[in-house]
């Protein structure tokens, strides 16, 4: 079960040594409640649960509504396997912050421990109302429903789960929660969300995909051949000394849209990160502005189409993936920029646009763009 820890935990009867000293001022009390949690925090991390819980109790009493304290002392109780006592510090948790997704999730999967389904969807269900883009809400929900027959519902909670996180697709594969939904057209989509994922990422070979999935070889033989069928996947053939070996390489229109990884051994401790094609146009085109914009010693631009290839949100993670070197050099150029501004841009043009030039030929000699301009 991916949802929690299934293995016991070592059960101490050392007590711990936290003392509570009421000092009447508030900041000491805050102090205090934080060490005691972080000590409850750092006893969990050490499997000593019991001394965890005796910590957050501990916290409580100087602050019976700090929330967090009530959320990690019902875990310790689920890992205990006192499931009672975690549904009471997970109730208690709602009374103060009834919009707590996290304590819903966390009471979903205890009434799912004791095998009480109709509550866990319920606990769910207000999980992902309160936050919609938690991906593990939206799992846990789908296993919910779909271990209660309601095979529909629950596919399309796991959609959303893969929507949010992909990995959670490869989690799903190999849950047995999902085991009767096996069968379904819907469940069987996501078996090939998986494979095209996994060819993304440079595994390309059969034996591979098993490995990295834990999928069954059929499963994974039958899906490649339902994505070559429909012009996804392409077969390709390695010829060796004594025999012929099998790979599979994604269609040119699906690298286009989602890019794709290169691995140099089975491993994969060395690769190639390639974006999608729109993306490099873009990251193309916003290289060129923002040479234009430093010929022109055109500070705030030049900044400004920085920000575009260094921010996460933006292009700066398939930058980092692609042109690791060159987006640290882009950062000293962009702070060096904001400290001292138009002397630096003028001192700097031919720095500048060297850097932008190099990573525009790397763009435009990537295998993703070659092949669109053949």
């Amino acid at each position: 079960m991916s949802r929690f820890i299934g293995r016991k935990f070592s059960r101490k009867s050392e007590i711990p040594s936290e003392n509570v000293e009421q000092t009447g001022h508030d900041n000491d009390s805050e102090f205090q409640k934080r060490e005691l949690f972080k000590s409850g925090i750092n006893h969990m991390a050490n499997e000593r649960l019991e001394d965890a819980i005796r910590s957050f109790e501990f916290a409580l009493r100087i602050d019976p509504k700090y929330v967090d304290a009530w959320i990690k002392k019902g875990y310790a109780h689920f890992h205990l396997g006192e499931n009672q006592n975690a549904l009471a510090s997970y109730d208690r948790a709602i009374e103060i912050d009834i919009n707590n997704a996290e304590a819903w999730n966390l009471k979903g999967l205890t009434y799912y421990k004791i095998r009480n389904y109709d509550k866990a969807i319920e606990a769910a269900e207000k999980a992902v109302d309160i936050n919609p883009n938690d991906g593990m809400s939206w799992y846990n929900k789908a296993c919910y429903l779909t271990l209660m027959g309601n095979v529909d519902d629950g596919m399309e909670s796991l959609k959303r789960s893969i929507e949010i996180d992909i990995s959670h697709a490869k989690k799903a594969v190999s849950d047995r929660d999902f085991e009767n939904a096996r069968g379904e057209e819907g469940f069987r989509r996501i078996i090939e969300v998986v494979i095209l994922e996994s060819i993304r990422q440079g595994y390309e070979y059969v034996g591979k995909i098993v490995w990295i999935t834990g999928m069954r070889r059929e499963d994974v033989e039958d899906a490649i051949m339902r994505l070559s069928m429909k012009g996804l996947v392409i077969r390709k053939e390695k010829k060796t000394f004594t025999s012929k070996e099998e790979f599979y390489e994604l269609s040119k229109d699906v690298v286009d849209k989602v890019g794709m990884t290169k691995r140099s051994n089975f491993l994969g401790k060395r690769r190639e990160v390639y974006a999608p094609l729109q993306q490099l146009k873009e990251i193309s085109e916003i290289l060129s502005q923002a040479k234009d914009s430093i010929e022109n010693g055109d500070v705030n631009s030049t900044l400004a189409y920085f920000d575009q290839l260094i921010n996460p949100s933006k292009h700066g993670n398939a930058m980092i993936e692609q042109f690791f070197d060159e987006h640290r050099d882009l950062r000293l150029f962009q702070i060096r920029l904001k400290d001292k501004g138009q002397q630096y841009i003028n001192s700097h043009k031919s720095d500048l646009i060297k850097l932008l030039s190099n990573i525009d030929a790397q763009v435009r000699n990537n295998p993703i763009t070659r092949s669109a301009e053949d």
